[in-house]
């Protein structure tokens, strides 16, 4: 028997307030589980917000970080009117729609309700990498072939989200003064699925996660890092060990086409530098100039995410997006050195780590599922600080025994 604090509602003021928050927590912990689902979800969340602002005869609010965020979408509407076919450019242009993710959370997840959000995808996650592990062990998903991808459409989905998840568990670990109970009982089930998921660019991002997280509360710390790595390695099944050594394999299939794409992407930046071919026309365009080593023939995208915003949209949106990175790291470190929320900060400062490591690899900012869930984790700690309105007065702790 052990006794957790949890964080949860009492009886708030307002009925749009506990229906807003109710959504948020909702449409969150779908995240990780069904993007159908979370997509309704998340539309009636912002509804909700919607229906909030009204009431308190409010304007949208943000972090400092939403202004290149915006220039960005603006940029990317650029990109597809300018696109090979502005038409298709201008539909797959609807994901920028995820971006009002971040006024929403802002607004409805004030005060301690920004814990609360963590709660909830620490759980999830804990339920989402326990379904990985059955898929692994038991259905036999233990092979690039078939991996483990939980409840979402696609196993590179799923390695992604149990990252930021991962960094949402360690830092409560490493910064939470109470509390640490869940995280440390959730954590060997997170490095399990992360391993058995053989996402080599998620494992790249977590070690970068975990090293900075270790950094930030003692230097020394970071010691203990590699020796984690070598006793995982040894315990780890031959799938897993197999696919680490792959990363430094030159010969690797994988690896030769990751290199031809960022050749390929070089080259359709040399043509369309300003504007590039437009949203969803890498894949149109990439036969004509893959090199002739390339090993598939097709590919969605091109696994990087700096190349990909560049040879999608041009290299004026690839420096707004360098400018967003560059402002929202300035903010968490700013809010980190001031002592306020360092709990929900440090994780912040964890998931961009991991997004841009493991975007080195993967075009993660493109993926639906994994921005929605990086968008949530980045706005917490400015929507901790931001406790005006009624919703952080519905707060109450209470204990419960498990």
């Amino acid at each position: 028997m052990t006794t957790t604090t949890m964080t949860a509602i009492a009886r708030p003021a307002f009925g749009l307030d506990r229906a807003a928050l109710w959504l948020l927590l909702a449409f969150v912990a779908a995240l990780q589980l069904s993007i159908a689902v979370a997509g309704i979800l998340l539309t009636a969340s912002l509804a909700a917000w919607a229906a909030l602002l009204i009431r308190d005869r409010a304007r949208p609010t943000a972090p400092a970080f939403m202004v290149p965020l915006a220039v960005y979408a603006a940029a990317t509407l650029v990109s597809a009117a300018f696109s090979l076919d502005p038409a298709a450019s201008i539909v797959d242009s609807k994901q920028l729609v995820l971006l009002l993710i971040v006024p929403m959370v802002y607004y409805v997840a004030r005060g301690s309700s920004a814990n609360l959000v963590v709660d909830v995808i620490l759980a999830v996650g804990a339920i989402s990498a326990a379904y990985g592990i059955v898929q692994y062990g038991v259905l036999h998903y233990d092979s690039l072939r078939m991996r483990p991808d939980g409840a979402l459409t696609h196993y590179m989905t799923y390695s992604g989200t149990l990252m930021l998840v991962l960094c949402a568990a360690v830092a409560r670990l490493v910064f939470a003064t109470r509390e640490r109970t869940w995280p440390a009982l959730v954590m060997p089930a997170l490095v399990l699925a992360l391993a058995v998921s053989l996402g080599r660019n998620a494992w790249v991002g977590a070690c970068v996660a975990v090293a900075l997280l270790l950094a930030l509360r003692d230097f020394r710390l970071v010691a203990l890092l590699p020796v984690a790595i070598a006793i995982l390695l040894v315990a780890a099944p031959d799938s897993v060990t197999n696919r680490v050594m792959s990363m430094f394999d030159l010969r690797d299939p994988t690896n030769q086409d990751r290199v031809a794409m960022l050749e390929a992407g070089a080259d359709i930046v040399r043509d369309h530098p300003l504007t590039g071919v437009g949203p969803a026309m890498v894949p149109r365009v990439y036969e004509q100039y893959r090199p002739d080593y390339a090993v598939q023939k097709l590919n969605p995208h091109l696994h990087n995410v700096l190349m990909q915003i560049a040879a999608e949209r041009g290299l004026p949106a690839l420096a707004i997006w360098v400018w967003l990175m560059v402002t929202l790291s300035m903010l968490l470190v700013r809010l980190f050195r001031s002592g306020r929320e360092r709990l929900l900060t440090a994780t912040a400062m964890a998931a961009t780590a991991a997004m841009l490591a493991a975007g080195l690899f993967e075009y993660n900012f493109g993926d639906s599922e994994f921005l929605m869930l990086y968008l949530v984790l980045i706005t917490l700690p400015f929507a901790a600080l931001n406790s005006e309105r009624g919703p952080d007065k519905a707060r109450a702790t209470i204990t419960a025994r498990a």
